[in-house]
């Protein structure tokens, strides 16, 4: 007959063991930042794509700034954010490493419907809303100087990417040079007019990039590893079915689905971060040191990390 002592002990022993599984069980949760954008949609997507075991936290940023600092802090393990505030990050000395791509495009140069802009050399005495620190800044900069102009020539107006069309719209500024779906939600109003993609400098049309902490990549090779994998699914789904793209950024973005579906065709999502990639981004973080941008080029041997993307490449 079971003493009340053995089956105290027993019932005890079955909590434990009960608590013990369910801690084992427990997934291991990879924090993702991602900006408000178009841009970082894919996301949004990884939960179709994670494997058992793991979950995916989005967490979601105002500005390319907020995204890099929140990786240098370790507040996230991933994330992504223009190419701009990586090189501003790195050339600091902060340790932020680039293990892939996010996204090419997104952005664009918009000008009120009625004014008397029709290009960049029109921008001239201008109200040119832009984002210090942004990747669009170092694209609207290069452009002007092609055009032999610079930022002294035109009056630059610190705005949100979100508050973009919004002050175009009020009259407080002439144009303004925008990240996506911004431009497109201008364009779907009839508020404004494009001027150009601007995609014809030597930097192509490198816009994000897929970031981390060097701690977090060099410690955690197996959830980089993981994380990435999820990510290049996610961004392939995302680029072949542009209906449920457009769907997605509509529900997480609160825009409207006509300004959406003008946005989709300018922007490419992507996980590749080769040659090509990586001397555009040499190529841009010089265009940033001669604008005085930053204080010196960084040390691309530590700023750069594609080991990743290239396993992944050759698998795939």
């Amino acid at each position: 007959m079971m003493r009340r002592r053995d089956m105290l002990l027993g019932a005890g022993a079955a909590v434990i063991a009960a608590s013990s599984g369910a801690r084992a069980q427990q997934p291991t949760v990879i924090k993702m930042g991602a900006l408000k954008l178009i841009h970082s949609i894919a996301p949004y997507f990884y939960e179709r794509f994670t494997p058992a075991g793991y979950k995916v936290d989005v967490i979601p940023f105002e500005s390319p700034t907020e995204g890099k600092n929140a990786v240098v802090t370790k507040s996230v393990d991933f994330g992504m954010f223009g190419i701009a505030a990586a090189t501003l990050g790195a050339a600091a000395g902060e340790p932020i490493v680039v293990i892939a791509s996010a996204c090419n495009r997104g952005m664009a140069v918009i000008a009120a419907k009625d004014s008397s802009i029709g290009a960049i050399a029109d921008l001239k005495g201008k109200r040119v809303g832009i984002w210090p620190g942004s990747t669009q800044e170092v694209f609207i900069l290069e452009r002007l100087r092609m055009e032999g102009l610079s930022v002294k020539d035109i009056t630059p107006v610190r705005i949100f990417f979100s508050e973009m069309p919004i002050a175009l719209a009020r009259g407080d500024i002439d144009a303004y040079v925008g990240a996506e779906p911004g431009p497109s939600v201008s364009l779907s109003t009839g508020a404004g007019k494009l001027v150009e993609y601007p995609y014809g400098t030597v930097m192509g049309s490198l816009n994000m990039v897929f970031g981390a902490h060097h701690d977090t990549s060099s410690a955690n090779p197996d959830l980089t590893r993981v994380i990435l994998d999820i990510h290049r699914k996610a961004s392939e789904f995302a680029m072949k079915n542009p209906a449920e793209m457009a769907a997605m950024a509509v529900a997480r973005l609160g825009q409207k689905k006509e300004a959406i579906e003008v946005a989709v065709p300018n922007v490419e999502l992507t996980w590749k971060f080769g040659p090509k990639e990586i001397g555009q981004a040499k190529i841009y973080a010089e265009h940033m040191l001669a604008l005085k941008e930053i204080k010196q080029l960084p040390d691309f041997a530590t700023f750069f990390d594609t080991r990743f993307v290239d396993a992944m490449e050759k698998q795939s």
